[in-house]
């Protein structure tokens, strides 16, 4: 929603929602699928 680009991992497909350190802008984990 905020257009922001982050690099994850290649099993994490496009929809899924995933934590992100809001400090770095790094992947953390993977939280689930979107809807």
């Amino acid at each position: 929603e905020t257009g922001l680009k982050i690099q994850v991992p290649f099993f994490i497909e496009r929809g899924e929602i995933v934590k992100v350190d809001t400090r770095t802008g790094k992947y953390i984990e993977r939280v689930g699928k979107k809807g």
